[in-house]
């Protein structure tokens, strides 16, 4: 990393610490920070396939949640065609969150509850509902996180 990039990083980290200011105090922005850049790999991962889970998630509808799950946990690949063992079937993706602010938290919700059980469960343990409420009270909801 050259010292231009590793410098822009640090300003980007900071200009997200800055708007969690208020509701956070600087050792409770993990609550969010680490959160959202977990959720954010995992849409940046799922993008290639998603078309066609949510194609497959639609013939599959009415069917055993988990072998909907194990289905599409299979259809879901990396760039070097593997599957990926998780899945999001929510028609939502971080572009679309974006695009409709007024409704971020709700969306948000939506969307993390679109993902296969065991990523489900990773945000149940993480506790980001209740962050998120937290923010939507503060009025600081995510759509003013730049990495959202």
């Amino acid at each position: 990393m050259t010292p231009g990039n590793f410098q822009q990083l640090a300003n980007f980290i900071w200009s997200v610490a800055d708007l969690l200011r208020g509701p956070y105090r600087p050792p409770q922005y993990e609550r969010v920070m680490l959160p959202l850049t977990v959720l954010r790999r995992f849409d940046a991962v799922l993008a290639p396939t998603k078309e066609t889970v949510l194609k497959r998630y639609a013939d599959l509808a009415g069917k055993d949640p988990q072998l909907v799950d194990k289905i599409l946990n299979n259809l879901a690949r990396d760039e070097e065609g593997k599957p990926l063992g998780f899945h999001n079937h929510s028609q939502l993706d971080f572009q679309k969150l974006k695009g409709d602010p007024d409704n971020i938290s709700r969306h948000l919700a939506d969307y993390i509850n679109g993902f296969s059980e065991k990523i489900r469960k990773i945000f149940e343990r993480f506790e980001f509902e209740t962050e998120i409420e937290k923010l939507e009270e503060a009025n600081r909801s995510c759509n003013r996180i730049p990495m959202c």
